[in-house]
């Protein structure tokens, strides 16, 4: 049997961490316990994820000329990532400097780097002239135009785009029938609908306007309260998360979303997808770093065993 292809577009970052007791207050100066430096980025986080679970990955993204870009990289490879439309930019690569407290919480400033130079053009040289998949994978961290023009070559072709609108960024109506997943968290939820999210009532409206915007199917991840999907065809689904000890709470989104994916395009049911994916995140955060911290398919099924 054939292993679909799915074709990551997106970031990659050099991870710039820093652990701290409590984030520091304005104009405070805090000492860190530790330092670490990590292969990131949403796109290649994703593409990592959903690699380990599985699927067969071709990441289309960008890196610079410093000495950053062999890390980014390498780590792809090491993960079976296909990096062979990794192109390079004459400008550093993605940096994203993540502070991360006590309570595994992180903030995060980017420097986008390489990914804001990723073009139409870019896109115009892979998608379908060296690569026909199966799906595509979207994030926001690289430019709007690039991210919105790989959706409608997909829509084109009948290829499903999965889109993770993260980080929080408004979109116009129109652009919401190209996407046949919608993976958010509770922010992003709030921006696309513009609805505050709170328990019960109000995320089942958030849902039911994206879904009446024209999506097949969204799914909102609420952390420590598990997630909430529904399909065009009414199908609704919680699936509750797993009581684990966090310590780093990085990565834990985008190991949900790759793993899911890889599973959908592997043919397994809906809820089996959602279950594997909120038991790769739980193992995340229980781990330092990006990329580093996912899991392997293995390790997700002996989680799972143990589990059930």
């Amino acid at each position: 049997m054939k292993n679909p292809i799915l074709l990551v577009v997106g970031s990659m970052n050099m991870d710039i961490f820093t652990y701290v007791e409590n984030h520091p207050k304005p104009g405070e100066t805090l000492k860190s316990t530790k330092v670490m430096y990590c292969s990131g980025g949403k796109g290649a986080n994703q593409a990592v994820a959903a690699s380990l679970s599985g699927g067969n990955v071709y990441m289309l993204g960008a890196v610079g000329t410093d000495p950053f870009r062999e890390s980014l990289l390498l780590s792809l490879k090491e993960n079976q990532v296909n990096i062979d439309y990794v192109l390079e930019k004459e400008t550093n690569s993605g940096l994203a400097f993540i502070t991360v407290d006590t309570q595994g919480e992180n903030h995060i400033i980017l420097s986008e780097g390489a990914n804001g130079l990723m073009e139409k053009r870019d896109i115009k040289e892979v998608l379908l002239k060296s690569i026909t998949p199966d799906a595509v994978l979207l994030q926001n961290e690289i430019p709007w135009e690039t991210t919105k023009y790989v959706m409608e070559m997909a829509n084109e072709h009948n290829i499903p785009v999965y889109y993770n609108a993260a980080p929080a960024e408004k979109i116009s109506e129109e652009v919401f029938p190209l996407i046949h997943t919608l993976i958010v968290n509770e922010v992003e939820l709030s921006t696309l609908t513009g609805i505050e999210y709170e328990k019960g009532t109000n995320i089942v409206l958030a849902l039911d306007q994206l879904i009446n915007y024209g999506i097949e199917e969204v799914i909102v991840t609420l952390g420590k309260e598990g997630s909430h999907y529904k399909n065009a065809s009414e199908k609704s689904i919680f699936t509750p998360a797993y009581q684990v000890e966090t310590v780093d709470t990085t990565a834990a989104g985008d190991t949900f979303v790759g793993s899911f994916v890889s599973k959908r395009l592997l043919s397994e049911t809906i809820e089996n997808s959602l279950q594997f994916a909120t038991a790769a995140s739980a193992i995340t955060v229980t781990r330092y770093g990006a990329q580093v911290s996912i899991p392997s398919k293995i390790e997700i099924e002996e989680f799972l065993s143990r589990k059930l």
